[in-house]
This record gives C-alpha cells, sequence and structure tokens, in this order.
C-alpha cells in the first residue's frame, strides 16, 4: 500500500508541529513527526487498524481515524491500494467543524 497525504492534511499535521515546537521546543516537535511517521508505517502494513469514524457515516465512502499523541487525530480512508490521509487535527478542537472541512 501507498500512503497519499492530501494537501489540507499535510498543512494542518505541519501547522500542529509548528504549534508543538513554539510551544514545548524542538525535541518535542520531533518527537511527535516521529510518531506520525511509526503511525503511517503501521498503516501501511495494517490500513484497517484505525476505527470507523462516526463523524463520516453520511458519507459514500468509509473513512477511518487514528489517534497520535493521545491528542491528534489522523483521518484516512482507503482507496484500492492507497491510504489517502485526508485530515488531521487536534482533539481538543471541535470535532464536527473539523470533519465538515474533510473533502
Amino acid at each position: 500500500m501507498k500512503v497519499i497525504w492530501q494537501s489540507i492534511a499535510l498543512r494542518q499535521r505541519t501547522g500542529i508541529a509548528e504549534y508543538i515546537h513554539q510551544e514545548f521546543g524542538a525535541k518535542r516537535k520531533t518527537r511527535f513527526l516521529q510518531e506520525v511517521r511509526q503511525m503511517t508505517q503501521k498503516l501501511k502494513r495494517s490500513p484497517g487498524i484505525g476505527q470507523i469514524d462516526p463523524l463520516f457515516a453520511d458519507r459514500p465512502q468509509t473513512y477511518r481515524s487514528v489517534i497520535i499523541n493521545g491528542l491528534n487525530k489522523m483521518v484516512y480512508r482507503i482507496d484500492n491500494d492507497t491510504i489517502r490521509i485526508v485530515a488531521f487535527w487536534d482533539t481538543r478542537m471541535d470535532d464536527k467543524e473539523q470533519a465538515s472541512n474533510v473533502k
């Protein structure tokens, strides 16, 4: 399987990484990015490990999500042999508002 990041998910991940850097320092940002990479590798091996996300129950595709470091949600869908990461947000934000931005 290959992994493709949608542009909005990349921007969201970058924004969170920069926030972590500003608030907690470079080491914590590096650890966060390593956790994201590790989860991405796990998804390649076992794409179904994420829970089906009920926020997207009204959509024709099945969206799944995984939590990274207890505070960030990575939303993805599986299209044939591709994992598409479509959103990435801080779980302390309003989930419904964030989900409405997912295409």
